[in-house]
């Protein structure tokens, strides 16, 4: 499908030119930001500035998945909060417009930072390090906050939270999966027998990560948004942490396709000084750290083979991420090799 088809400009302008009160809305571009893995994201430009689109992909939705409905509802709760995200200009919710569900977001001005810092940007290692910290402070900003006291505590059902994912995402990949592929199963398999026993629950990210994230044009140490709240719920913590964890690589290590290598390059900190700063600032035991980072990796797993079939069926705007198949098995034996 075309970006026209995807956004229909002739019907979107109208309903952005009503909402803002702005007239020069009515007359608009469309660019598909690249990268977008699961819903897709594109920037809406006028002569009255820049918003960004969120919608789901073309074709058959997976069940559960792609709720514009849940973004929505969690940035309007946290604005304001120590959690910057975009403001919401429009929600429009019955896909009469594009098909599908949508919504409309401020255009937050920053660095996005995926395989390379920006020319001229944080190049000190000590300028690397405030970026490093200054995620996991507002990680440790979002897991304080009180789910009741932002409208957020029917937002999930954090008791017995790690059961219900790994039935989830089991259930995820019996739904996807092209070929069979031991690794998953094994890791499921020890994943599901050893579940850690936590009492811990706050408003969790889901898919927290650097290029998820936007810093402050002029100054590391600031997050000025966190984007991409798909997969946001109420359960344990640390699962935030070992997905953190898993995607920020270290030299040496392998990089899958997916991921963003920009913290494989020199000077930036470790994962163990971003599980060090965490504990530090939250008291949380780190006993079961590699459970986390291992579950990180089989939820990623099954999101890359779900990449990889709306790929094949042509709904993703015309992205292709390379040879998923394969990354789909590394992905899972790197778990495995993270719990012997």
């Amino acid at each position: 499908m075309s970006i026209d088809d995807l956004v229909r400009p002739h019907l979107l302008g109208p309903l952005i030119s009503q909402a803002t009160g702005d007239d020069r809305w009515m007359k608009l571009s469309a660019r598909l930001i690249t990268g977008g893995k699961s819903n897709l994201t594109f920037e809406i430009s006028s002569e009255a500035g820049a918003l960004i689109l969120r919608r789901p992909p073309s074709g058959e939705l997976i069940s559960s998945a792609h709720d514009m409905g849940r973004e929505v509802r969690i940035q309007r709760s946290l604005a304001g909060s120590l959690v910057p995200v975009p403001k919401i200009i429009l929600y429009e919710s019955t896909g009469d417009v594009l098909g599908v569900p949508f919504y409309l977001m401020e255009k937050i001005e920053g660095h996005i930072i995926g395989n390379d810092v920006p020319f001229g940007y944080a190049e000190l290692p000590a300028e690397k390090l405030l970026i490093a910290n200054a995620l996991v402070d507002v990680l440790v900003n979002l897991h304080a906050i009180d789910p009741a006291a932002v409208n957020l505590g029917d937002y999930g059902r954090p008791e017995g939270y790690l059961e219900r994912q790994m039935r989830r995402w089991n259930s995820q990949w019996e739904k996807l999966k092209t070929t069979e592929v031991r690794a998953i199963d094994e890791l499921s398999r020890r994943l599901t027998t050893h579940l850690p026993s936590s009492n811990r629950a706050s408003i969790i990210h889901g898919d927290y990560r650097l290029d998820n994230c936007i810093m402050d044009f002029y100054n590391p140490a600031s997050v000025t948004g966190v984007l991409d709240w798909e997969l946001s719920t109420l359960g344990d913590p640390l699962s935030d942490l070992g997905l953190m964890l898993f995607y920020w690589r270290e030299p040496g290590e392998y990089v899958p396709l997916l991921i963003p290598s920009v913290t494989k390059s020199a000077g930036f900190p470790k994962k163990l000084h971003i599980a060090e700063r965490y504990v530090e600032l939250t008291g949380a035991p780190m006993d079961d750290v590699d459970f986390y980072v291992a579950f990180a990796h089989f939820k990623f797993a099954v999101i890359a083979q779900g990449i990889l079939v709306r790929v094949d069926s042509d709904t993703m705007a015309g992205q292709s991420f390379g040879d998923l198949e394969v990354e789909v098995k590394m992905i899972a034996e790197e778990g495995l090799a993270g719990l012997s």
